[in-house]
Parts: structure tokens; C-alpha cells; sequence
């Protein structure tokens, strides 16, 4: 099971929508870890250190500090963009794919853009 933060923007439509189809989801929000408001690279950083891939819909800037913690060295779970303009079904659906074929350590250092 893959263990997940959303970001603060993410679509609360598609948490809702990966919840009624898997309940027992290991996805917390940065809303629910006293995270809201805070700068991308602390959110990375709460991510890495609680071994937590991102969802995000923030194309412009995640991307970048995702990419220089792997540079620097920095453990970086992973990071899912998912455009923002995908439907929520289909945006469901690749991220339930995603999480029963995959595993956490698959994603190491990546970013991957949503839809695949």
C-alpha cells in the first residue's frame, strides 16, 4: 500500500472519490498535519521524512523542488502531478491503479505527471 500526503490545493473530490473505493487508504492531507499555508519545500520535506508520496496539481513549482532534494541528495518519496483540467473519474482511476500495481519504494525520487 502506498502511503500518500495531498497537497493543500489537491482536488477534494478525487480524496473523496479514492476513499469510497478504498477505505483503509494511507492518505492524509497536509490540511489534517498542520501543514496548511506552508512553502512547497516544507511540505516536501514533512513528505520525505514521513516517507509520503505527493499529489499535487501545482505543475509550476512542486516539480522543481521535487527535483533539487534528488539532486541535493534528499530523500524524495515521490511526487504525482495530476493536471488539474483531467476529469476527477479519470484522475480516480489512474491513481487507484497506480496504488493496488505499484509499490512505495517504485516511486523514489520521481515525479510523474498524471494522466500517464
Amino acid at each position: 500500500m502506498l502511503r500518500l500526503l495531498s497537497d493543500e490545493n489537491f482536488n477534494g473530490d478525487i480524496v473523496r472519490g479514492l476513499f469510497l473505493c478504498l477505505p483503509n487508504l494511507d492518505l492524509q492531507r497536509v490540511q489534517d498535519v498542520g501543514l496548511e499555508g506552508t512553502e512547497d519545500p516544507v511540505i516536501l520535506e514533512w513528505s520525505a521524512a514521513n516517507n509520503r508520496i505527493l499529489l499535487t496539481h501545482d505543475r509550476a513549482t512542486i516539480p522543481e523542488f521535487a527535483y533539487a532534494r534528488t539532486v541535493a541528495g534528499q530523500l524524495m518519496p515521490g511526487v504525482f502531478v495530476v493536471h488539474d483540467r483531467m476529469p476527477i473519474r479519470h484522475a480516480i482511476d489512474e491513481l487507484l491503479l497506480i496504488e493496488t500495481c505499484s509499490e512505495q519504494a517504485e516511486w523514489l525520487g520521481l515525479v510523474v505527471y498524471l494522466p500517464l
